[in-house]
C-alpha cells in the first residue's frame, strides 16, 4: 500500500485510540446521548442490519474477516450466526472495549470471534469466506479504497460487503470545509466522499478485481450519519 494509506492508518490510531474512544464506547452503547449523536447510532444500527443482510443468515463453517470492528457490534453478531470471525481495528482501546463485550454475551454465540488490533490488510490473518467493513473506508480516497479491495480480494472466497461515504453536497461541503481549516489536534479525520458511479468504473476497471463485481448498493442517511453499503461479489 502506498504512502496515503500509511498515513491516514495512523491518523485514525492516533484519533480513535487517544482521543475518541470513549466518546465511541458511549455512542455504541445503549447509553444516554445527545439529540446528534443518537441520530448516529440509529444510522449506523440501520448500516450495520443492512450489510448483515447482505451476508447468508447462517454462517456456521465460514470464516469472516470485520475489517474495522470498533467495539464489536457485528462481529459479535456474526459470531451468532456461527462465523469463525476475525475481528480486527487499528485502535487497541477499541479492541479492548469489544473483547469486554463479547465477553459478556459469548454464552449466545454459535461462533467465536478472535479480537486482534493492527492492519485489516495483514495477510497474516489468513483467508475468508466473507469480509465486512462497515465505515472503515470513508476516511479514504477513492484510490485508496480500490487499493484495499485489490489486497483483500486475493484472500476472499466469496465477497465483501463494506461502505463508502457518498458524494452528497453535504457532505462535499463538509469535506471541502475541512480542508480549509487549520489543522487543530485531536481533531477527527475528514470523511472523504465518493462518488457511487466513480467507484463502478474504478472497480470494474482495476486489473486485481477483474472477476469481482459491484452488486446492490443502498444508502442510509439518519440526521449527522450518511452512509453508502456496497456489495463486491466473487463471478461465479
Amino acid at each position: 500500500m502506498d504512502s496515503s494509506y500509511a498515513r491516514r492508518r495512523s491518523q485514525l490510531r492516533t484519533y480513535f485510540d487517544e482521543t475518541a474512544a470513549e466518546t465511541w464506547a458511549r455512542l455504541t452503547s445503549d447509553a444516554p446521548v445527545s439529540g446528534i449523536r443518537r441520530t448516529v447510532r440509529a444510522g449506523r444500527d440501520r448500516m450495520r442490519a443492512l450489510l448483515l443482510d447482505s451476508l447468508p443468515h447462517q454462517l456456521a463453517g465460514l470464516r469472516v474477516l470485520d475489517a474495522g470492528c470498533g467495539t464489536g457490534a457485528g462481529a459479535i453478531e456474526l459470531a451468532r450466526r456461527g462465523a469463525e470471525v476475525v475481528a480486527i481495528d487499528i485502535s487497541p482501546s477499541l479492541v479492548e472495549i469489544a473483547e469486554q463485550r463479547h465477553g459478556n454475551d459469548a454464552a449466545a454465540s454459535a461462533g467465536s470471534i478472535r479480537f486482534c488490533s493492527g492492519d485489516m490488510l495483514d495477510s497474516s490473518l489468513g483467508e475468508f469466506d466473507h469480509v465486512l467493513a462497515m465505515d472503515s473506508l470513508i476516511h479514504y480516497a477513492l484510490e485508496d479504497i480500490i487499493a484495499v479491495l485489490a489486497a483483500l480480494t486475493p484472500r476472499v472466497r466469496d465477497s465483501i460487503v463494506f461502505t463508502f461515504a457518498p458524494r452528497t453536497p453535504a457532505l462535499t461541503l463538509m469535506h471541502l470545509s475541512g480542508r480549509l481549516i487549520p489543522h487543530r489536534e485531536h481533531r477527527a479525520p475528514a470523511i472523504v466522499p465518493v462518488a457511487e458511479r466513480s467507484l463502478r468504473r474504478a472497480c470494474a476497471s482495476a486489473a486485481p478485481l477483474q472477476g469481482w463485481q459491484c452488486g446492490r448498493s443502498e444508502r442510509i442517511s439518519s440526521g449527522f450519519y450518511t452512509s453508502q453499503s456496497m456489495v463486491l461479489r466473487k463471478s461465479a
